[in-house]
């Protein structure tokens, strides 16, 4: 009986090393399709077993695309969520061998995104980051595409006429949903406030314009504060909803247009009964559905992870093939609205 061969034998018959025959077998990244196609032809010749082969050969028919995500807040739990839809978007793919690193920037800094974003470049094909807007990013990102990489901006518009795409909701409208929300649960004016992340933040300025819009337009009864800033944490957002329920005892809804919401919600909770105060926060998360469930929420605007993170490797696909287009436009998905009904 003839001897099996070996994977020496192979490695002889193709003139490579064990090691590079091995990476092909397993099908390993950064080898050249012309080495993968010389050890095919070697193994027909020797008769080695060409399953694993065939199906490797077949897998490097596939483009491999190298997906850098940059997000913010990774300890909260929707950029936890928006992380794990990002990996499963890129495992979903069968025509590309995707690789999926996702980097949070330490604060919302502009220094910090921008380590993330030059750092993220260095081994990426194509990028996507929910990163403020500033003046020095928008000069990064014009360098990385300048390079070849396309850049995406994700729930926040940032470099606007330099990156390839927006995707995310169209902040405008929830802004506008949110204002609807709380005039259709309340009855007696009085007086309503809004927490935006920051001023930096295009997404939370378009909320707090379409909220406010809906306002004059509908609500000329009602006295809207001046808008706070929380810079999306809990504690800055609990302090200061406190204050406004003792200094303003006519307070009749809140919207917290960015993060924080917690900390709006356990103010509430521990000054009015359920319902006495509306509030309408975004993202669906632990916190804001037990919330809806105990009525001192009466609306979560929640972006739909999913089909964006499916939506948004499409368009990745197509530029990392493609190259950069520059503002390419907006992709706008619905907002999933969540009431406490919906459960």
């Amino acid at each position: 009986m003839a001897k099996r061969p070996t994977l020496k034998d192979l490695a002889k018959a193709a003139g490579v090393g064990v090691a590079t025959v091995d990476r092909v077998l397993n099908g390993r990244p950064n080898v050249r399709d012309a080495t993968v196609q010389r050890v095919m032809e070697a193994a027909q010749s020797i008769g080695y077993p060409m399953s694993s082969l065939t199906a490797n050969q077949s897998d490097a028919a596939r483009p491999r695309v190298r997906f850098g995500f940059v997000l913010h807040k990774g300890t909260q739990e929707f950029y936890q969520n928006f992380a794990s839809e990002l990996e499963h978007a890129v495992r979903a793919r069968t025509d590309i061998r995707g690789q999926c690193r996702i980097r949070f920037a330490a604060s919302q800094a502009p220094a910090d995104f921008g380590k993330e974003l030059l750092e993220a470049a260095e081994t990426s094909d194509v990028i996507a980051s929910s990163a403020i807007n500033h003046p020095s990013l928008t000069e990064i990102v014009t360098s990385i595409t300048g390079a070849g990489t396309p850049v995406f901006a994700l729930l926040n518009d940032f470099a606007q006429g330099i990156r390839q795409n927006y995707v995310g909701l169209n902040n405008m409208k929830v802004g506008r949903i949110a204002a609807w929300t709380i005039l259709s649960q309340v009855r007696d004016s009085g007086k309503l406030a809004i927490f935006v992340g920051g001023n930096r933040w295009h997404g939370h300025i378009l909320r707090e314009t379409g909220f406010q819009s809906y306002l004059r337009e509908f609500a000329s009864g009602f006295t809207m504060l001046d808008t706070l800033v929380n810079l999306e944490t809990r504690q800055v957002t609990y302090e200061a909803t406190l204050d406004l329920l003792n200094r303003h005892p006519d307070l009749r809804g809140i919207y917290v247009a960015g993060g924080g919401m917690e900390g709006a919600i356990a103010a509430l909770r521990e000054m009015r009964p359920a319902g006495k105060v509306a509030l309408v926060v975004n993202e669906l998360t632990s916190d804001s559905r037990k919330a809806l469930l105990d009525r001192y929420v009466n609306m979560v605007i929640a972006t739909p992870l999913a089909e964006l993170c499916r939506n948004l490797i499409d368009l990745m696909v197509l530029a990392a093939k493609n190259g950069p287009a520059g503002n390419t436009g907006q992709h706008f998905l619905t907002p999933q609205l969540f009431c406490p009904e919906s459960f």
